[in-house]
């Protein structure tokens, strides 16, 4: 009974529900610092925007495409046929929750926008780019 009303997919499929998630998640960060950025002054937006792509650069290089290779391969070992919800595994649900969490900490603290800028920036960029290791493996 229970099995029948698992949402299930081909396996091939969590790869781009991955793929939506991080970029998504990334893309709403940096539209997130992109706004508070542009109430700033252009010398101090433009050193805090090439901070956060760089910092971006260097997470997803060495923290983000190690996570993502290693999910992609924990996906491709499922069932041909497997839950809708195990694009990620079942740990990585209670981090999210976490970064959701710290996300909204940080936007009600009073650290100054210009350096949560940097900080969304660099962890929407490093999840953007991690993305296209989802759609790769897609596609």
């Amino acid at each position: 009974m229970l099995q029948r009303l698992t949402p299930s997919v081909q396996r091939h499929w969590l790869c781009l529900l991955s793929g939506l998630s991080w970029s998504v998640m990334g893309i709403m960060l940096c539209t997130m610092a992109a706004h508070w950025l542009s109430e700033i002054i252009w010398p101090v937006s433009l050193l805090a925007s090439v901070a956060g792509l760089l910092l971006g650069t260097c997470i997803y290089r060495f923290a983000f495409a190690p996570m993502a290779r290693k999910n992609v391969e924990r996906i491709l070992r499922l069932p041909s046929r497997v839950c809708l919800f195990a694009f990620q595994a079942w740990r990585s649900y209670a981090l999210i929750l976490v970064m959701m969490l710290l996300g909204f900490v940080l936007r009600h603290s009073p650290i100054p926008r210009v350096i949560l800028s940097v900080i969304y920036l660099t962890i929407g960029t490093a999840l953007t780019f991690g993305s296209s290791l989802y759609y790769e493996k897609f596609f």
